[in-house]
C-alpha cells in the first residue's frame, strides 16, 4: 500500500475522530451523563451482536481476500450465514421491541425498541460491506463512508438545540440510528458493483466450512475480546449508576481520538502483512514497525498524561474528574494497535487458539479488576482495570506469537508500555492528590523515551521537515 492510499485511508479516522471532538462537547452540555450512558450501552450492544452473527467470517474474508479469485463469491460466502441469523432473530424481537428497551435502557419505550432493531441490521450489513473497499484498497470511499455519518449527527444534534428541544433518550438514540443507516446506504451505493457481481453467486458450502474452522475460534476469541472492551460498561451499569457510566463514556469517547492512529493503523496493517507473507517478501521490516508503532504509543500516552487538564475548558463541571481518568482510558487503543504488531505470528501460522487465550486472560483479569474497583471508584476504576488488563493482552499475544512463530526483541516493549500504564492507573485512582507528581513522572519518560528512540524521532523530523 503506498503513501498515497494510506493518506486516504487516513482522512476517514481523522475526520471521525475531529468530528468527534465537536459533537462531544455539545451533547454533553445538553444530554444527562444518563443518557449519554443509554447511548454506550447502545453501541455496546451492536458490537455485541456483530461479533456473534458474523461468525468470526469478517475476518475469514479478510484473510482470504488475496487469495481468492472469485472475491463476490467469498463475500456471499462469508455474510450469507450470519445475515439470515440475524434476520430471523431481528424478526422474533420486532413483535415485542419494548422488551429489548428495557433491557437495555431500563425504559419502556417500543419506539427506542425498533431504533435499537434498525441499528444491529444496518451495523451488520455495514460491517461486511466496509471490508470490501477495505480490501480493494478504495481509501477515500472508505473514508467518506466513516466521515459523512458523523457530519449527519452533528447535524442532527445542532438540530436540537437550535429548535430548542427536550433533549431526550429517543431523539440522541434516534440520530445515532439515522447516522448508521445512512453510512450503510453509502457503503451500498460504493460497493453496489461487488453486491451485484454476488447475488447471482451460488453459495460455495465447501468453502464455508472451510472458513468456519478457521473463523470458529476467532469467534470465541472475539467473544473474549469483546468482554474485554465492554465488561467495564456492564460492571458500571450494574455496580454503579447511568451517570458514572455516562462519565466514562465521554472520556472513552475523547480518548477514542487515539483511535485515529488505531482505526489506520489496523486498516493498513492487516491487508499489508498478510500481502507481505503471500510474496514472501518484507517480513523482516515487522519489527522495524513495532519500533516505530510503540515509539507513537508512548509519546501519545506522555502528552495526554501532562495536557489533560485542557479537557476541563470544554466540558461541563459535571465531567471534571475526565482529566484524571482519560490516559488509563488510552490504554485500549494505544496497547491494542501495540498489541496487533506483535501478534502477526498468531495469523501467519493460523494458530487462532491462542488468539483466543490471549483475550480470555486479559478478560478474567478485567472481571476480577472491575468488580474490586467499581464500588469504590466507579469510572476511574473501571478506567484502571480495562488499562492494566490490556496491558496483559499486550503481553499474552506477544509471547503466543513468539512461542509459533519466530522471536522478538521485547525489552523496551514491554518496560516502556508498563511505565505509561502505571502513570496512567495511579493518575485514576489518585486523581488530584498528586497532579503534580505525576506530570512530573510523565515528562520524565517522555525525555527518557525521545532519548532511547533518538533515531526514530530524527527520522520522524526529517520525515515532516523536508
Amino acid at each position: 500500500m503506498n503513501t498515497k492510499k494510506i493518506l486516504h485511508f487516513s482522512i476517514g479516522p481523522i475526520g471521525s475522530a475531529a468530528i468527534g471532538l465537536i459533537t462531544l462537547p455539545v451533547i454533553t452540555w445538553f444530554f444527562s451523563p444518563d443518557d449519554i450512558g443509554r447511548l454506550s450501552m447502545l453501541q455496546v450492544t451492536i458490537s455485541f451482536v456483530l461479533l456473534i452473527f458474523s461468525l468470526g467470517l469478517d475476518q475469514a474474508y479478510v484473510r482470504e481476500f488475496h487469495e481468492s479469485n472469485n472475491t463476490p463469491l467469498l463475500l456471499k460466502n462469508t455474510i450469507g450465514v450470519g445475515f439470515l441469523l440475524l434476520s430471523f432473530t431481528l424478526v422474533i424481537f420486532s413483535f415485542q421491541p419494548e422488551k429489548i428497551s428495557i433491557w437495555l435502557f431500563n425504559l419502556d419505550d417500543k419506539h427506542l425498541g425498533i431504533l435499537i432493531l434498525l441499528c444491529l441490521l444496518a451495523s451488520f450489513i455495514s460491517r461486511f460491506l466496509s471490508l470490501i473497499l477495505r480490501m480493494q484498497e478504495r481509501g477515500l470511499a472508505f473514508s467518506m463512508s466513516q466521515v459523512l455519518p458523523k457530519v449527519f449527527f452533528l447535524f442532527l444534534i445542532s438540530s436540537y438545540v437550535l429548535l430548542d428541544s427536550n433533549f431526550t433518550t429517543l431523539q440522541i438514540i434516534a440520530a445515532h440510528t439515522l447516522s448508521i443507516l445512512l453510512v450503510c446506504i453509502i457503503y451500498g451505493w460504493n460497493t453496489r458493483k461487488e453486491i451485484l457481481a454476488a447475488i447471482p453467486k451460488k453459495f460455495d458450502n465447501e468453502k464455508i466450512l472451510s472458513m468456519l474452522r478457521y473463523s470458529i475460534p476467532l469467534i470465541f476469541g472475539g467473544l473474549a475480546y469483546w468482554g474485554l472492551i465492554s465488561v467495564d460498561k456492564v460492571f458500571l451499569r450494574a455496580l454503579s449508576s447511568y451517570e458514572e457510566l455516562g462519565i466514562y463514556s465521554v472520556a472513552v469517547s475523547f480518548a477514542a481520538v487515539a483511535t485515529i492512529f488505531q482505526s489506520i493503523f489496523t486498516t493498513v496493517w492487516a491487508p499489508t502483512v498478510y500481502k507481505w507473507v503471500s510474496s514472501g517478501k518484507n517480513l523482516d521490516k515487522v519489527q522495524q514497525v513495532t519500533n516505530y508503532v510503540l515509539f507513537i504509543v508512548i509519546l501519545i500516552f506522555c502528552f495526554v498524561g501532562l495536557f489533560s487538564w485542557v479537557i476541563n475548558l470544554i466540558l461541563p463541571d459535571a465531567y471534571h474528574n475526565i482529566q484524571y481518568i482519560i490516559a488509563a482510558c488510552l490504554g485500549f487503543p494505544l496497547l491494542y494497535t501495540l498489541s496487533e504488531t506483535t501478534v502477526v505470528g498468531i495469523g501467519i501460522t493460523k494458530k487462532t487458539l491462542f488468539a483466543l487465550a490471549a483475550s480470555v486472560i486479559a478478560l478474567i483479569s478485567n472481571l476480577i479488576g472491575n468488580y474490586l474497583l467499581i464500588p469504590h471508584y466507579g469510572a476511574a476504576g473501571a478506567a484502571a482495570s480495562t488499562c492494566a488488563s490490556f496491558w496483559i493482552f499486550f503481553v499474552c499475544r506477544t509471547e503466543f506469537a513468539i512461542l509459533v512463530w519466530q522471536p522478538i526483541p521485547r525489552l523496551a516493549l514491554y518496560f516502556f508500555s508498563l511505565m505509561c500504564v502505571m502513570l496512567a492507573i495511579a493518575a485514576s485512582l489518585l486523581g488530584e492528590s498528586h497532579v503534580v507528581m505525576l506530570m512530573v513522572l510523565w515528562g520524565v519518560l517522555l525525555v527518557f523515551a525521545l532519548f532511547i528512540f533518538r533515531d526514530i524521532a530524527r527520522q520522524a523530523i526529517n520525515f515532516t521537515f523536508t
